[in-house]
């Protein structure tokens, strides 16, 4: 499930996910928020966090996250990922040189810095 998280700045584009990522939420939540940030400016940022719950993605997840991505692709400015699962981190950190954006990972203790840091 992917949830919109409320008090950041309108260029943010800040959620949380936990349990089963599935292709629905991001067709129902995450991408009009993107597309509905995109519309208003010209770079947008993302707050990602990811709790300890969370079971996975989904296939259709993982293309849905794709073609959002590189639908904008520069058009981002700022990715955090906020998260304590090994494999996420490790896979952010591994792939964070080809994102279109700057991007950091935070752990979940960590998520008062994540979110200064991305609203800055």
């Amino acid at each position: 499930m992917i949830e919109l998280l409320e008090g950041f700045p309108p260029n943010v584009v800040a959620v949380r996910a936990s349990g089963q990522i599935s292709s629905k939420d991001y067709e129902t939540v995450l991408t009009p928020k993107v597309e509905a940030a995109f519309a208003t400016h010209g770079k947008v940022s993302v707050y990602y966090e990811v709790e300890g719950d969370t079971l996975g993605f989904e296939p259709g997840a993982m293309w849905a996250d794709l073609r959002l991505g590189m639908g904008h692709i520069t058009g981002w400015d700022k990715v955090a990922v906020v998260t304590d699962i090994p494999w996420l981190r490790h896979a952010t950190e591994f792939f964070r040189f080809m994102m279109p954006a700057e991007a950091r990972v935070f752990g979940l203790t960590e998520a008062d810095a994540a979110r200064t840091w991305i609203s800055a």
